[in-house]
């Protein structure tokens, strides 16, 4: 019974069980998945973030796991309004189509606007054709209204301002990540807050002038100590993988020269890398690691965290 009480002790200590009311006046920012890279891990979940303003839900990538994350943050499926990829690795959009559908299937009854490097159009038809058959029985049998209306895809063809309604607007830049061309960070501006993703990308000075100002910049982070015990985890000597690790993500220093640059108010550190080695997934160390070049307020991201 004891042993009973204390888990049940430290599952009220998650943040997910933190989650406030949906109604909850101003935005709200919960990271649902703080991971960096395609491997498994059973530490955090894969890349996902969402913002919520007025019970509507605005999804920042979809990574594996997203819509199950959803839930432990008590976010409402039917309340998503919008999607937003920031590039198309796997480990970021591997869960859109599975989101979206789940939506669906959980009562979803309003359009969803989804926004993403070409070909995001192209990809959300293929995965209506893949899952075409449950579609069309859950139609037919269950009588739900047709899902291809509720989701219209938007390949980003230009930086600038991407979407725009009553609850805030949406600002993407272009920014480097290796041969993931193009990538893109995200801004989002609302009546009491402004937000900044930086998606992934190496130090960009594109990312400074839109991050500038920002309350809250959310930013990818790697430990170049850690890159090796990535590369001998998943692909022991591969050149390849090393390199694009290095020259596609940005250093601990390198995050805080950025966040310094633009000046903004509050730096969340998200998609850590390396993920799931304790040696290095370390929050003291990407605490300290960013504090020598940024002496803002820092918060070591993790799942289903909402940043006040």
């Amino acid at each position: 019974m004891l042993g009973l009480i204390a888990a049940l002790a430290l599952g009220l200590a998650t943040p997910a069980l933190h989650a406030q009311p949906q109604t909850q006046p101003g935005t709200r920012l919960i990271l649902l998945g703080t991971a960096g890279g395609p491997p498994i891990r059973k530490q955090r979940s894969q890349p996902a973030s969402a913002i919520v303003v007025k019970g509507a839900v605005y999804i920042i990538d979809t990574g594996d796991g997203v819509a199950q994350q959803m839930a432990l943050a008590g976010l409402s499926p039917q309340a998503i309004r919008a999607v937003f990829i920031t590039h198309l690795h796997s480990d970021h959009v591997a869960d859109y189509g599975t989101l979206l559908l789940r939506a669906w299937q959980g009562g979803l009854r309003t359009p969803v606007d989804t926004y993403g490097p070409a070909p995001l159009e192209a990809m959300t038809r293929s995965y209506m054709q893949f899952m075409d058959y449950d579609i069309q029985v859950r139609i037919k049998d269950e009588n739900r209204i047709p899902f291809a209306p509720l989701v219209r895809a938007h390949n980003i063809a230009a930086e600038g301002v991407i979407y725009q309604d009553e609850n805030l607007k949406v600002t993407a830049a272009e920014v480097p990540h290796g041969a993931a061309k193009p990538a893109y960070a995200f801004r989002f501006d609302t009546a009491d807050r402004s937000i900044v993703f930086s998606g992934d990308t190496s130090k960009s000075a594109n990312l400074v002038k839109l991050a500038t100002g920002a309350d809250v910049l959310v930013h990818e982070v790697m430990n170049l100590d850690g890159v090796d015990a990535i590369v001998n985890a998943s692909a022991p000597g591969s050149a390849e993988l090393k390199r694009h690790i290095i020259e596609a993500h940005t250093p601990m220093d390198e995050v805080g020269q950025v966040a310094t640059e633009a000046r903004v108010k509050k730096l969340v550190l998200n998609h850590f890398v390396p993920t799931g080695l304790p040696a290095y997934d370390n929050p003291q160390l990407w605490l300290q690691g960013t504090r020598k070049s940024y002496k803002g307020e820092i918060v070591s991201g993790e799942d289903l965290m909402e940043i006040k």
